[in-house]
Formats: C-alpha cells, structure tokens, sequence
C-alpha cells in the first residue's frame, strides 16, 4: 500500500504571525492570506492531476498542535487514509483523533515517536483533479 504521496503543508508557530507573514512576503516572496500560502503543481507521474502545498504561520498559543508541545507541524498527502489509519493503529501509533472529512479532503493527526504532530491529509478527489 502506497502511504505518503506528497508533502501537504508545512506549519509553525511564531510570536507574530502578521509580523513573519509580512517578513517572508517582503523578503522571499510569499504573500499570505489569513491561511498561509497555497503551492500549487501538478503530478510529474501524471501532469493531469493537480495538488498543492499549503505553508501557514500559527500563533504560538495554538491549540492545533496539541497534545504535541513542539513548534511545528508537517501534513503529508496520503492515499486511502481510512486504510492507512487501521494500519497504524495495527503497528500501536499514537492515533490523536477521528478522521475528519470536509470538502477538500479527510484529515486525522497521529503523533511519531518523538512527540512530534503529524497531520495526514487524503485530499479530495476533486482537489487532485481541478482545472485551475
């Protein structure tokens, strides 16, 4: 069974999320919204599909991290996560929360040896497949 397909999202807390949005758009070029940046690419194995790639700042008083206390959180596109999330829960990984469906796709958090939030994204059929 094929697990991770791609990097989803790379997320940090800071002490001022308007104040590094701003530094990072003046500086590298990202101009964020209220929900980060959105990367979006197409599949090299197959160029018809199309995903993207979400970067976002959080306020370090989060709770989206939870019960995680490190700065950071990484989502991972999957595919069939329903199968994936019996699988792990097989090899006794620390499942955070019920899988969550909206629009875009199924989410579920897990937690990796060190303590470390993972958030796992299977997104939606009509995602990976959207015209621009």
């Amino acid at each position: 069974m094929k697990k991770v397909t791609g990097l989803g999202g790379v997320f940090f807390k800071c002490d001022d999320p308007k104040g590094m949005n701003e530094w990072y758009a003046k500086n590298l070029g990202l101009a964020a919204s209220e929900y980060g940046v959105t990367f979006e690419w197409r599949q090299a194995d197959d160029p018809s599909k199309e995903g993207s790639t979400s970067w976002c700042t959080f306020p370090q008083d989060t709770k989206y991290f939870n019960p995680s206390t490190k700065p950071f959180m990484i989502n991972y596109r999957v595919e069939d996560l329903t199968a994936l999330v019996a699988e792990l829960k097989k090899d006794n990984v620390t499942i955070v929360d019920e899988i969550a469906g909206y629009d875009y796709g199924k989410f579920v958090h897990v937690l990796d040896p060190e303590g470390n939030i993972i958030e796992l994204w299977e997104p939606a059929d009509d995602q990976d497949n959207a015209a621009g």
